[in-house]
């Protein structure tokens, strides 16, 4: 067998326990098994004490996972988690920034993978999800660069995945791009989406998802992959961007938004 060259890296948010949950949930493991990526960043992933969705999503998979609960809405957490074909050798968990009346206990998790070439930083992220939450979000891209910047070096370069409920023109996006002033001096990623696509719509969050047509938000691309600038081997070089999770399964939209899988140079 030879040495794999190449990573998948998948980011979805799983729509906590909205809509008709348990029937989506066959419908997000099919959805999973069916594209096989390497890792796998969840937004609003439950845990309500006795089973946790991403443990299940795993096990399922025959995956290693990190799990980081964030908001409690009726007791039940809503969380991000990490997902790995490959051993997770250490993971850790900060809070983002959360302003007074408008809280919403955002976090982020990082896991250290144990790669087929080495370590893989690997992020995800759910940021502020109202539309006049920009200033918050912008705070809280700072704690996330700043959270990438001091982490261990890998063999690839970082991979920050999530939810951030901003279009890609907006400044909190802008700073992780290098696009508007830094917060963090030194560290920019770019997107992968926008690599792979330049000019393109890309939407992850669209009217043609009957889930998400329900909600007043306007239709747009909220949900990344961003990476590293690639290593001087090409190791972390973006080679390829896609949208799935953008059909119903058996009749069953898995989720209010579409996912992002991005592949990588190893």
């Amino acid at each position: 067998m030879g040495e794999q060259t190449s990573l998948s890296v998948m980011s979805w948010n799983l729509w906590w326990r909205f809509g008709p949950w348990q029937d989506r949930a066959p419908a997000i493991a099919a959805t999973l098994q069916r594209e096989n990526p390497d890792i796998i960043c969840l937004q609003e992933v439950w845990d309500d004490g006795a089973r946790n969705l991403a443990a299940e999503l795993a096990q399922g998979l025959g995956y290693h996972h990190a799990y980081a609960p964030g908001a409690r809405p009726n007791g039940i957490h809503m969380g991000n988690a990490i997902l790995s074909r490959w051993p997770i050798a250490s993971h850790d968990i900060i809070a983002l920034h959360d302003q007074k009346g408008a809280e919403e206990m955002r976090v982020a998790i990082r896991a250290e993978i144990d790669g087929p070439t080495g370590m893989i930083p690997v992020f995800c992220t759910h940021l502020n999800y109202l539309p006049y939450h920009s200033a918050i979000r912008q705070k809280q891209v700072a704690d996330l660069l700043g959270f990438i910047k001091q982490s261990p070096r890998g063999a690839l370069p970082p991979i920050l995945c999530g939810d951030f409920n901003a279009d890609p023109m907006s400044d909190e996006i802008r700073m992780i791009t290098g696009l508007a002033a830094a917060p963090v001096p030194g560290i920019a990623l770019f997107d992968s989406w926008a690599w792979c696509h330049p000019g393109t719509l890309g939407l992850t969050w669209s009217r043609e998802n009957p889930y998400a047509a329900e909600n007043p938000e306007p239709q747009g691309r909220i949900d990344y992959v961003f990476a590293g600038r690639a290593n001087a081997s090409g190791a972390g070089r973006i080679l390829a961007c896609r949208i799935t999770g953008d059909a119903p399964v058996q009749g069953i939209w898995p989720s209010d938004h579409f996912a992002v899988l991005t592949e990588f140079q190893t």
